[in-house]
Order: structure tokens, then sequence, then C-alpha cells
């Protein structure tokens, strides 16, 4: 079930029955068993004023998933100058069960653009874990004539993905940015690119990568 973001408010939890255990810390190893909370500390941009997101956990523990309702920029024809760019940062304190630790792998995000001839659009964003340098932010670029869905993803080698510290809490940050530029269209026209839908949500869905904290001495 998705709860509506405010910051400070625990949004997602799940307890899982199980007994498995990952071994390695390679992608893809089982995730832990018990009790993984999401808590959003913050969230911050003109593409998600609070209430206007909900996240939630995969039942398998493997991902957790933004939802949008009104993260949209548009240019062109009756759009003002401001609107032609959003983002949105959020802050998450991510609880996982005890000598576990976590990265994220993979991100992928969905929406709906509608761009004029000539107009072209703009997804990226970059991660990060509290008190650690941002990853490289990751782009993705569309070019009208375009009036369909759209989905990219982001996807980190397994060398170099980035863990959490063991046994320390730290938020982990996603900033997200989308922009439209229709310089070169018809001025007449209206062109835009939405992580939402027009039923009022599109997923973005962040997959999971576990390994095992060292045994403390």
């Amino acid at each position: 079930m998705l709860s509506t973001l405010s910051a400070g408010a625990a949004v997602a939890s799940l307890l899982l029955a199980g007994s498995a255990s990952p071994t390695t810390a390679r992608f893809g190893d089982d995730p832990p068993p018990g009790k993984i909370t999401i808590t959003v500390a913050t969230v911050n941009g003109s593409g998600c004023r609070p209430g206007s997101a909900a996240v939630a956990i995969a039942p398998d523990n493997t991902a957790f998933t933004v939802t949008y309702s009104e993260y949209l920029a548009q240019a062109g024809a009756g759009s003002k100058p401001t609107d032609s760019r959003k983002n949105c940062q959020i802050a998450l304190n991510v609880h996982v069960p005890q000598g576990f630790t976590y990265a994220v792998a993979r991100a992928d995000y969905r929406g709906y653009a509608s761009l004029a001839p000539g107009a072209r659009g703009l997804e990226q964003a970059g991660y990060y874990f509290q008190g650690q340098q941002q990853t490289a932010r990751k782009s993705h670029t569309f070019t009208g004539p375009y009036d369909s869905n759209w989905q990219t993803s982001d996807e980190t080698d397994v060398d170099a993905l980035v863990y959490a510290p063991c046994g320390e809490e730290r938020y982990f940050n996603i900033n997200t940015e989308m922009r439209v530029d229709a310089k070169s269209a018809d001025p007449k026209a209206t062109s835009y690119m939405a992580m939402d839908s027009t039923d009022g949500s599109i997923n973005t869905l962040y997959h999971f990568a576990w390994k095992q904290c060292p045994a403390r001495k």
C-alpha cells in the first residue's frame, strides 16, 4: 500500500518470514529476511511538493517504488519560464536487518512525453548516501516529434556499487530532474514531459543489491 510522503513520516514497512541469508557481495544476492522500513527524512523540489509522491517496498525486499502524481515539465504555448525545469530530491532513511547493508543497483523510470517537432526532453538522476559524494548524474534525452510513454534505466556495474556503511544510519538521497526545451519548436505548440500519467501515477522502481556485513569482533 502506498502512503503519502511528508517530511519525517514513516511511509512503508514490511515484515517478511523466512530464514535465507546472503553470503557474498555480488549483485543479485538473496535479500535478508526481517523488517525493512523506509522513512522519508525530507522531500523537496518543484516536481514533488509534499503530498504528491508516495513510496512502498516490494514484498520480496528486492526493490522499492516511488510514485509521483504532479511531476511534469513543459515549455511552449501557455508555459511559464519556470515550468521548463522540474526537480525532486528525496532523502530516505532505510532501516535494514542487523548485519546487512545495501546499495541501489538499478533505477527504472517511466512516464509520458508529448514533444513537438524540434522540442527536446531530458530526464536525469544522481544518487548518494549522506556524507558521500553524489554519483555522476545519468541523463536520457528525448527528441520531438514524440508522443508516447517513455522508460529509462540507470544501472551500476557490480564493481562500482556504493554500499551504505555497515552499522551506520545514512540517508539515501535520490536527486532527479526533468527539462523541456522548445526553443526550436513551433511557438504555438506545448511540449511536456511527465513522470506521471493520466491515471494519476507512474512508478519509479529502485532495485536493491544486498551484502552481509563483516562480523564484529
